[in-house]
């Protein structure tokens, strides 16, 4: 009988910001497979949950995800989880749920935590059409990528590291101009959270003078018409 494959969303900042039924699922499963096996044990920790875990992460998913799978299809029940947020949004989660579908076997992901759905929201931009990135390239094609979206009039979502940060919103305000408007989200569902509003001018200026930390999520504003 086919076991299956739960994507389980984890919290992003605050420890309760997770659902009673990944919680339930996280309990009752065969194994939990993490991206970082140190980082989720506090989290099964504070929930008591004392299930085994295994390593999955993007420098040994394309070795393991095959076999993986042949476990689930031969009847393992398996979560997946991140570090923080949804697996397969800038995390590692795509390879062996294409491998689980490509075998049929089940596949389910729960509604949970994921960075720039708040960040968006809380933004005061639009947020009706939007289009995520995620991280953009970091040499090659991102000139080009940015080129394409300057002219995209859907909010766009960018997650960068802090160190990157007064470079990239150098290079938005460059190519979108220095007028757009945009926010920079730092730290969602954490103690220091803060979202800052301004142009891309502006904002390139005082990153460029203030480090940022921690996770980091861009809003712009789309192009206007």
């Amino acid at each position: 009988m086919a076991g299956k494959l739960y994507i389980v969303p984890t919290p992003v900042g605050n420890l309760e910001d997770i659902t009673f039924r990944a919680l339930r699922i996280l309990k009752e499963v065969d194994y939990i497979l993490a991206e970082d096996t140190r980082t989720s044990s506090h989290l099964l920790r504070h929930y008591e949950i004392d299930t085994p875990m295994r390593s999955h992460h993007k420098f040994n998913e394309h070795q393991t995800c095959e076999s993986v799978a042949d476990q689930i299809e031969g009847g393992a029940v398996v979560a997946l989880i991140s570090d923080a947020g949804t697996p397969g949004i800038s995390d590692p989660g795509f390879m062996l749920s294409r491998a689980c579908r490509r075998r049929g076997v089940d596949v389910e992901c729960l509604p949970g935590a994921t960075a720039f759905v708040p960040a968006l929201v809380s933004s005061g931009l639009p947020c009706d059409r939007f289009v995520f990135e995620g991280f953009l390239p970091l040499k090659k094609g991102r000139a080009t990528r940015l080129s394409e979206l300057a002219g995209d009039s859907r909010s766009v979502i960018i997650y960068e590291s802090p160190l990157r940060l007064a470079r990239t919103l150098r290079q938005l305000a460059e190519v979108f101009g220095e007028e757009r408007e945009a926010a920079v989200c730092r730290e969602i569902s954490k103690i220091h959270e803060t979202i800052n509003r301004d142009t891309l001018g502006a904002l390139a200026l005082y990153y460029s003078a203030n480090q940022a930390k921690g996770e980091i999520v861009i809003i712009v504003e789309g192009k206007r018409e």
